[in-house]
């Protein structure tokens, strides 16, 4: 079979299971829960739209910015190399926002049904955010992607270490606004976060993973392990397009998961699940895992 012939049919066979899954999907609840009541391993996914019902900037789209500068071009490791004082200032306001942010009843919903089912089911909670906010609602078996806003590692010795202080550093006290009068940074590099491991003095730089950064491999390989033998996964306040978690859901939907998705609005993927549940997390998911 030529390979030309054989995408054909890849192709028309994944737009003929989308198309069954479209048929088929529903905004049951009773029928969910039933479900939710009978499942084992249960995987929840959680991603940017959870935490912004908490008032967490998502940092996409139209509101993609801090200060004048794209989000997205102040998280990566060429960025922290070619001014990481700037970085920081951005990353000190994210900490400072997070902090003063509380978990919402889906943060709250998810860590009681854990805690509730604790003793007949195993829920494992993977979540693209870093705002520690899972964790702060009671969360215990959490996977983190991409890092954590509250630890910071070394980039001589590679030490990671939880840090709440607020603020992180002296130099970075009071600095951080989002105002867009503001250009660059002007704190010097040896005021910035630095090492305390003996006689170790590297710069230290967020915990979190940046464009161009590969995930822990132990931290993909534990997601990876949870969505293999999982009966349900949870699509919780994700758009599924950032790589390689977009692809978690599709696949559990193929080898026979059940998938529910959680979101405001319907995403690229939402016709791949079973269940799709309209509206903010905070008031769908209380809802929802109360069986």
């Amino acid at each position: 079979m030529s390979s030309i012939l054989s995408r054909a049919i890849h192709r028309i066979q994944d737009k003929n299971w989308q198309i069954k899954m479209t048929l088929r999907q529903s905004s049951d609840m009773r029928k969910f829960k039933e479900c939710l009541k009978t499942a084992k391993e249960i995987v929840i996914l959680s991603g940017a739209g959870i935490s912004a019902e908490s008032g967490i900037p998502t940092f996409r789209g139209a509101g993609g910015y801090w200060r004048k500068y794209q989000a997205a071009s102040l998280a990566s490791p060429e960025a922290f190399r070619n001014n990481p004082s700037l970085v920081w200032e951005f990353y000190h306001y994210r900490r400072e926002v997070a902090a003063k942010a509380e978990p919402n009843a889906g943060h709250k919903a998810v860590a009681n049904f854990e805690a509730k089912t604790s003793s007949s089911k195993k829920v494992t909670v993977i979540t693209q955010n870093v705002d520690g906010l899972h964790a702060r609602a009671g969360t215990k078996s959490l996977i983190e992607l991409h890092g954590n806003l509250f630890k910071t590692r070394c980039t001589k010795c590679k030490e990671v270490l939880v840090n709440t202080d607020t603020p992180i550093w002296e130099a970075l006290a009071n600095r951080g606004a989002p105002d867009s009068t503001v250009v660059g940074s002007d704190i010097p590099i040896k005021s910035l976060p630095h090492c305390k491991k003996g006689t170790c003095g590297g710069l230290l730089r967020p915990h979190i993973v940046w464009f161009g950064e590969s995930l822990d491999p132990d931290v993909l390989n534990k997601a990876e392990a949870a969505m293999s033998t999982c009966d349900i996964c949870l699509v919780v306040g994700t758009s599924s397009v950032v790589y390689p978690a977009a692809m978690f859901a599709p696949q559990a939907a193929q080898r026979g998961a059940i998938v529910a998705e959680f979101n405001l609005e319907p995403t690229p993927t939402t016709s791949e699940f079973h269940y799709y549940f309209e509206g903010p997390c905070g008031k769908t998911l209380p809802v929802a895992l109360n069986i």
